[in-house]
């Protein structure tokens, strides 16, 4: 998901005539107004950066600072407002600022308020803003007497200036508001990611092993009524039963390998993997070039992925030979499955692709897929590297 921010060619205005047409006035209302604008905010700033520099040596001094950073982002936002209204220019409003849950205390709130780059752009702008609109509101004024013959042009040329610096300075970040775009996208995703995996499992206890346990249950009840009536019976329950635990027990493991299979912890992703590989209905050849081993949620991503894409080349792919490649180049984990099937998978398909295509999206994975009709069928997926914490 990509937020654009630039403006767009578009919302500039005609080209400056000799008549005063609507936008000249516009134009210059803009800069007759620049000035006890400029005035305000310079006088704003000013006494708020001198005054919370000046007293940070004392207890209210950076949280003053704080909160007059909170006040020219408020100004920030009355200048794009102008600058939209008069000048014609699109300026996006920047994202709230991010704030800390108040249990977590004054210091992150304090902190983050301090480094807000809205704000601090919005003070650069009111400091250059002064000498800049004394400039324009004297050229305009002595223009509208003197020189309004061409005075459209003039005025054209001195607020085009004044789009540039209101774009650069008031506009947000263009990467910034991708970025952040990004991550509430990824955020939705692992959110509902993690509620589905819930029901899963929620679903898989209910129907499977609890399901099982609680006929094991009533099954041992009868047995244990017909223990002395009839021994015979309850020893044909009994052995029932057992097989019934044994059928739970493996149900049990079955979700658990679902969940976090312990052979994953225990022996890392080359072992993990040969043991999903064994149960493919085609050979698979595994290749683990790892010299350490990532870190655990890395890991856990990378064991599903590869095990989901092998299930997918047993239900579909009708494949002879499958091979997995994995390894790390430089600040990347990566993964590539081949097998020679018929191909023709899509991320639309229906076959899970686009499960894991989000999935990798919401860690600033890469998934790739390539995959003819008539195969072969490879798919590159890439996750960024983070070390395991020693522990």
């Amino acid at each position: 998901m990509t937020v654009s921010i630039t403006a767009a060619d578009h919302d500039r205005p005609p080209p400056a005539c000799f008549a005063f047409g609507r936008h000249t006035w516009k134009e210059i209302a803009y800069l007759l107004a620049s000035l006890p604008m400029a005035l305000i905010g310079f006088v704003y700033v000013a006494f708020m950066i001198f005054t919370g520099v000046g007293l940070s040596v004392t207890v209210i001094g950076l949280p003053l600072l704080a909160i007059g950073l909170a006040g020219a982002r408020l100004l920030g936002r009355a200048e794009r407002a102008r600058a939209r209204v008069l000048l014609g220019v699109r300026i996006e409003e920047p994202s709230p600022l991010y704030r800390p849950h108040r249990q977590d205390g004054v210091l992150p709130w304090l902190w983050t308020s301090l480094k807000d780059p809205v704000a601090w752009r919005s003070v650069l702008y009111s400091f250059i803003r002064l000498p800049w609109g004394v400039l324009t509101f004297s050229v305009t004024l002595v223009g509208l007497f003197v020189l309004w013959p061409v005075l459209p042009f003039v005025v054209r040329g001195l607020t085009n200036a004044d789009r540039a610096m209101a774009r650069g300075l008031l506009s947000p970040s263009d990467e910034l508001e991708r970025r952040i775009a990004e991550l509430e996208s990824d955020r939705g995703v692992v959110v509902d990611t993690a509620a589905a995996d819930l029901r899963r499992i929620e679903r898989d206890l209910h129907d499977g092993a609890q399901a099982r346990l609680v006929a094991l249950a009533m099954g041992l009840g009868l047995a244990k009524e017909k223990l002395l009536e009839d021994p015979d019976t309850a020893a044909a329950m009994v052995d029932e039963a057992h097989g019934e635990v044994k059928l739970a027990l493996q149900e049990l493991r079955d979700l658990a390998r679902g969940i976090h299979p312990a052979v994953l912890t225990d022996r890392g992703l080359d072992a993990a993997l040969s043991a999903v590989a064994s149960r493919c209905t085609a050979p698979v050849k595994v290749t683990v070039d790892l010299a350490e081993r990532p870190a655990e949620a890395i890991e856990g991503i990378a064991y599903f992925t590869v095990s989901e894409l092998l299930q997918n080349v047993s239900k579909h792919a009708q494949a002879k030979s499958v091979s997995v490649d994995v390894w790390r180049a430089n600040e990347r984990l990566l993964i590539k499955v081949t097998d020679d099937g018929r191909g023709g998978a899509r991320l639309d398909g229906g076959t899970g692709m686009a499960g894991l295509a989000e999935r990798l999206g919401a860690v600033d994975g890469v998934f790739v897929l390539d995959s003819p009709v008539g195969g072969p069928t490879t798919v590159l997926a890439e996750l960024p590297w983070r070390g395991r914490v020693a522990g």
